[in-house]
């Protein structure tokens, strides 16, 4: 009898904390906290904090000016080295592809999904992280699926160092009495629509009405939400390049722009650079997004699709201008501008923007 085809879940520990305490032992044992050029009186956000720092209340996302209210005396914070995690990230992933008969898809810097046959996927998950502890003295968690939605949410319950499989025969023993947000693709919004359709738990969204999630969120969202209360997902681990489907910038100011001018021109360096990017990538601009946060800390995003696809950078410039001039009339903290590209023909990789969990 052949053996079972199992997908393995990677996720570093603290990724990101983790590599700079590799680099700097004595730092060992205290709160990291790693974001923007590692100022907190800054704005910026944090990028990761170690386990001690998230003992405080410090995570991924929050301003690092809040970060330091309620980090302790002893704290540490940290710039962002984008190089060092990428090189850490080359130093994991290559240590993976060593696992005998692994197939694995890369997701982002510090997770990845392994395809695997075995009798004993534990014993895979093990080799793993013992191969990637030998590689570069990080840990890393491993859930083991059925599938890549199972697999990614059993990480979560492996954190950190462990391992933990979830397949259809435990999926609602695990699962079904946990509120929706626990999904893997669930966050407070949709919580929040699942709530006023009275479905508030895993099992609930398994059981509801097909139709009302149709008639909810659309035909195809709809459908994906109500498959995912069931543990539902693809199973396929494709090892093929990740594409890009777009370029972005994005800064965040010290200082609120507070003109319609400075709006204007700080839009126009960063839809230039990001026009850059996608020159570089070599594939036309099909649509534009701009990004904006007014103080004190009110985000939008609005988005256009082009009137036909280009590479030229003075159109994907204009469209990002016309596009902002929707903006309010108000002070402005952080802007951003995303371009999105033709993607390869059928048949080459496709795209799979990573989806990132806790590190």
């Amino acid at each position: 009898m052949a053996a079972a085809a199992w997908v393995l879940h990677v996720d570093m520990d603290q990724f990101i904390a983790a590599v700079e305490v590799r680099r700097r032992p004595e730092l060992a044992g205290l709160p990291v906290i790693v974001g923007g050029r590692g100022d907190p009186t800054e704005r910026a956000v944090v990028s990761t904090a170690s386990y001690e720092a998230r003992a405080f209340g410090i995570g991924s996302g929050m301003p690092m000016k809040i970060a330091a209210r309620k980090a302790p005396p002893d704290a540490v914070f940290l710039p962002v080295d984008r190089d060092a995690y990428d090189a850490a990230s080359h130093e994991v992933m290559t240590a993976l592809r060593e696992v005998p008969g692994a197939v694995v898809e890369v997701l982002g810097w510090d997770e990845c999904f392994l395809g695997i046959r075995a009798d004993d996927p534990e014993a895979i998950a093990r080799d793993a992280q013992r191969r990637v502890w030998d590689a570069t003295a990080l840990h890393c968690t491993v859930g083991i699926g059925d599938n890549k939605v199972r697999a990614k949410i059993a990480t979560e319950f492996g954190k950190p160092r462990g391992v933990f499989r979830l397949t259809e025969a435990n999926w609602f023993e695990v699962m079904g009495d946990r509120p929706t947000r626990a999904l893997w693709g669930v966050g407070s919004r949709v919580e929040k629509r699942l709530a006023a359709l009275g479905i508030h738990t895993v099992t609930e969204l398994a059981h509801a009405d097909p139709g009302e999630l149709v008639r909810e969120f659309g035909p195809k969202m709809g459908v994906w939400y109500h498959e995912l209360g069931q543990g539902v997902g693809p199973a396929v681990v494709d090892d093929s390049p990740w594409i890009a489907r777009g370029c972005g910038r994005e800064t965040t100011y010290q200082r609120n722009l507070a003109t319609r001018d400075e709006v204007r021109a700080a839009v126009r360096v960063l839809a230039e650079q990001a026009a850059a990017d996608c020159a570089a990538e070599g594939r036309p601009v099909v649509r534009v997004h701009v990004k904006v946060r007014y103080a004190p800390f009110e985000t939008r995003t609005f988005g256009r699709k082009l009137p036909e696809p280009t590479t030229r950078r003075e159109d994907v410039v204009a469209a990002v201008l016309a596009l902002s001039d929707a903006l309010e009339d108000r002070e402005v903290r952080l802007l951003g501008v995303r371009a999105e590209m033709v993607m390869p023909n059928e048949g080459d990789p496709v795209d799979r923007t990573p989806v990132r969990g806790r590190i």
